[in-house]
């Protein structure tokens, strides 16, 4: 082993720290490479004794101690030092630390300079042959360090990437023609770009800029960069237009990306010519026109143009780029329909064409097997959801909410097994939800409200665990970068061996992101609309249902979900008790059940839901006391529980008295509406005979049917003269276009002050009053379209002005201004006199509809007498129809009350 000249343990999963003898032995040792492992501790003392060494590479470990006690300034021919990603370096001692060569190469990538001295290490301005320089990922602060050019002018790599340094881009004053890669993206430079920046460095291959407070527009002298490949000037302030000389100098341009700035205009001239451009990245600027079709030349691996004010219709030619992966125009103004060219991108992993104006419906040809995210809401997309990504088996994420789709969920949605969101949110969509949706094991946020959903809630959704998953936001297409932009292995700057062996391997490429644009979806949680971006998808999870038509019970089975953390079934038909079982939904943070017919106690285990921050039960048929004040039910307040009420309790108004209680506690068979049975059963004795012995008589004697049918015209006519004694003093009244039936009451000639009067689309019947001849000041009188017969008004004072327009529609009406007489049939249908005559019905419907009327009054109070449950779900409903009527009433007599003090000038 003393003869050794080249070690090498790179990437070989080794830890622990290195061994203490056997490194003074190796004497002739050139080259030696320890790192990607996992090796701690401090260096070897002996390592001091290496004086040939030339390489030390020792990043990506975990050594540790200060760097000035190793003696590493006594490797005399040191060429290569390598010491990123370690804790051994400690700002105070390396400012005191110098190496005894000139380096070549110096690695000092993310060692996180926390200490009092944030400024690049001193020693550095004693180097002048370094050809590479790596000082990213620390916090160095100060202004731009032009001494690191000025002193090196053979540099061909310079990567200060994520420090903090402020202040203008200060250039030095020599060219310098061997630099080919800047990256000093991710710090805080201000100002302008430099002019002549084309001019000092003419040879770049590889810019980065971004994430910087650049402003301006790009300098004219780059299209003197006539080797640039890749430029990145995202994230600044720049704007102005992408001037014409540009896009004809930059003919070896592979990566173009100028995302969050300004730039406005056109996207490139007609004349375009960069035809090696693979991605085009220009989102989040104010780019206007077509998309131009100069593009369709390229072979274009990435686009995104979201968020911009490109207008007209997609085009067709990017189905003709075999290679495209990703597709994101996103945030525009694009119409027309989806072309069904784009079914041809194969290779395509991401397709954003979301907020835009796209109709027609989704080409059931678009199966690709590697796509991963599908964003197309927020159009104008219709029909049915057809044959479209039946067989994409890689899909993760499908975002169809906000367009006007319909039909049901199409079966074939269980065999989606990757994905992970679904978003079918405001469309038109109907029928019951699919049980297939419980094969999609890997679902983390489901959203099917606002649509026309029915039937009952499927009970295997339990099957879904709703657990996160760290690859929802997992973008897919940076695996294509690996293979472009390779960079310039750091050991090839040396003739050394390392050079031979690690070349292949490392595979490096420069810090340039293939799209900025991150996956994110909307959803309803805590009452509010969230968008979720990034990986922060990767930790929600929800189950939204609400708005629609959804019946039946909660499935108790929900409550198995423990991982779900939003979970919303608000306003549907619901019945049922809320489970106990969603005590279980430890991870919970928004729980709404509102708007719903559930009934029974709120389950007190739910106080152990620790995560619950919103908890709705409002508008239900909930009866008890509220959970006790603990824990996260302690900051919820009467909102959560109003419309409920036979609740009781904080933070509500009503305390719970031993009725409420026991109204909640219905329990035991006789016991389960708490009333003397004795007395529910002479009631109904009584109830019986007395309907029996009224039907019976309406049945027999047609004198009393005539009786009853005027009382039933009276009562009307008193609640009509009830409203409008009322409100005597209104100058108009608009009841027309609904389903009114009766007559018109005569207590409307008290109407002294009405000016309108239109009760128009009705079903009203009999004669008009003839006292409405004493309305003097009314002056639209509308009674068409009803079942009203017998002559019109006299055509006296107001009434003398109305023409037949104001009765049209009542085919028994007669008189003027009618073009039909009144004949005595026609009066004698009016005054319903007579035996049999007296309602003019038919006297077979009239016994045929009381004898089943009779049959099932009969059946229903057996029913009642026979069997306690359903008799507790009679009373429930009386209770029900009790508190309507009040609540009934309660409006009437406000809005009475309005009306009393309502004046039209």
């Amino acid at each position: 082993m003393t003869s050794l000249n080249v070690l090498t343990v790179h990437n070989c999963g080794l830890n622990g720290n290195l061994p203490t003898q056997g490194w003074c032995e190796l004497q002739k040792l050139q080259e030696l490479d320890l790192s990607n492992n996992n090796f701690e501790g401090t260096l070897p003392s002996c390592l001091a004794n290496l004086k040939s060494l030339r390489v030390l590479d020792i990043s990506y470990n975990h050594f540790n101690g200060n760097i000035a006690q190793s003696q590493l300034s006594s490797l005399t021919s040191l060429e290569y030092l390598s010491l990123s990603n370690n804790q051994l370096l400690n700002p105070i001692t390396l400012s005191s630390w110098t190496p005894a060569s000139q380096l070549k190469v110096f690695s000092m990538s993310k060692c996180s300079f926390n200490g009092l001295n944030k400024i690049p290490p001193k020693f550095l301005q004693f180097q002048y042959h370094l050809l590479e320089i790596d000082l990213s990922h620390n916090n160095l602060t100060g202004m731009f360090p032009t001494w690191l050019l000025k002193n090196n002018p053979k540099l061909e790599v310079l990567s200060l990437r994520n420090n903090s340094f402020v202040g203008p881009f200060q250039m030095p004053y020599h060219f310098h023609p061997s630099i080919t890669s800047i990256d000093i993206s991710d710090n805080d430079l201000t100002g302008p770009i430099p002019t002549n920046f084309g001019l000092i460095f003419p040879n770049l291959e590889n810019l980065n800029l971004s994430r910087n407070e650049f402003q301006g527009s790009i300098p004219t002298s780059f299209e003197n960069l006539v080797s640039l490949k890749a430029l990145d000037l995202s994230n600044n302030c720049l704007s102005g237009t992408i001037l014409e000389h540009f896009s004809m100098s930059w003919t070896s341009l592979t990566y173009l990306k100028l995302s969050y700035n300004n730039y406005s205009g056109q996207i490139f001239p007609s004349n375009f010519n960069l035809t090696k451009l693979q991605f085009l990245l220009l989102d989040n600027n104010k780019f206007s026109g077509k998309i131009p079709s100069s593009f369709s030349s390229n072979d274009f691996l990435s686009i995104d143009f979201s968020n911009n004010a490109l207008f007209g219709m997609l085009p067709r030619w990017m189905g003709n780029m075999s290679n495209l992966g990703e597709i994101l125009l996103a945030k525009n103004q694009l119409e027309g329909p989806i072309p069904m060219e784009l079914c041809k991108l194969v290779g395509i992993t991401f397709l954003d064409l979301s907020e835009n104006n796209l109709s027609g419906s989704i080409p059931s040809c678009f199966n690709s097997s590697s796509i991963k995210h599908v964003h197309l809401n927020k159009n104008r997309l219709s029909g049915p959801i057809t044959s479209a990504f039946r067989n994409s088996s890689s899909l993760v994420t499908l975002n169809l909410r906000d367009n006007y789709l319909t039909g049901n969920i199409p079966d074939w949605i269980g065999s989606l097994s990757s994905l992970s969101i679904l978003l079918l949110k405001a469309n038109h969509l109907e029928g019951r939800i699919p049980v297939q949706l419980c094969l999609l094991h890997n679902l983390s946020m489901l959203d099917l409200s606002y649509n026309e959903f029915s039937g009952p809630i499927p009970h295997c959704l339990s099957n879904i665990s709703f657990m996160a998953t760290n690859h929802i936001s997992d973008f897919g297409g940076i695996s294509i970068f690996k293979n472009n932009f390779k960079k310039k292995s750091p050991f090839a700057y040396l003739e050394t061996k390392l050079a031979n062996i690690r070349d292949e391997e490392l595979g490096n490429f420069y810090s340039f992101q293939l799209v900025d644009a991150k996956q994110e979806v909307e959803f309803t949680t805590k009452g509010r609309t969230y968008s979720y971006q990034g990986d922060i998808l990767n930790y929600m999870s929800g189950i939204d249902l609400s708005c629609n038509r959804l019946a039946g019970e909660i499935p108790s089975e929900l409550g198995s979900i423990s991982n779900i953390h939003a979970l919303n079934l608000s306003h549907n038909n619901l019945i049922g008790s809320i489970p106990t079982t969603f005590s279980n939904l430890k991870k919970i943070e928004s729980l709404d059940l509102s708007y719903n017919n559930l009934g029974g106690r709120i389950p007190p285990q739910l106080i152990e839901l620790t995560t619950l921050e919103v908890f709705k039960v409002a508008h239900n048929n909930l009866s008890g006391p509220t959970p006790d004040r603990k824990a996260q039910f302690g900051t919820f307040d009467e909102n959560s529980y109003e419309g409920n009420p036979l609740l009781c309790g904080p933070p509500l108004h009503k305390e719970c008295t031993e009725p409420t209680m026991l109204a909640a506690d219905y329990g035991g068979e006789e016991g389960d509406s708490f009333i003397d049975m004795d007395v529910f059963y002479i009631t109904f004795t009584v109830a019986y005979i007395t309907v029996l012995g009224i039907i019976s008589l309406l049945c027999i004697n047609p004198y009393w049917r005539q009786v009853w049918l005027r009382f039933i015209e009276v009562c009307i006519d008193i609640c009509y003269g009830f409203v409008v004694r009322i409100n005597f003093n209104i100058h108009a009244l608009n009841l027309s276009h609904n389903n009114l039936i009766g007559s018109i009451p005569t207590t409307f000639s008290n109407l002294k002050k009405i000016e309108s009067l239109d009760l128009s689309y009705n079903n009203l019947g009999g004669r008009i009053p003839p006292q409405l001849i004493e309305l003097t000041t009314l002056e639209v009188f509308k009674v068409a379209h009803n079942n009203l017969s017998g002559p019109t008004p006299e055509r006296k004072a107001q009434f003398g002005t109305f023409d037949e327009n104001s009765y049209e529609g009542n085919p028994l009406l007669c008189g003027a201004p009618l073009h039909k007489e009144c004949t005595e049939p026609t009066m004698l249908a009016a005054d319903y006199g007579g035996e049999e005559g007296d309602s003019f019905i038919d006297m077979d419907v009239f016994y045929i509809t009381f004898t089943v009327a009779y049959i099932t009054v009969l059946g229903i109070i057996s029913l009642l007498c026979i069997n306690p449950y359903w008799r507790q779900v009679w009373l429930r409903f009386i209770e029900v129809c009790i508190d309507i009527c009040y609540g009934f009433v309660a409006d009437l007599v406000v809005r009475c009350g309005e009306l009393v003090n309502f004046r039209i000038a």
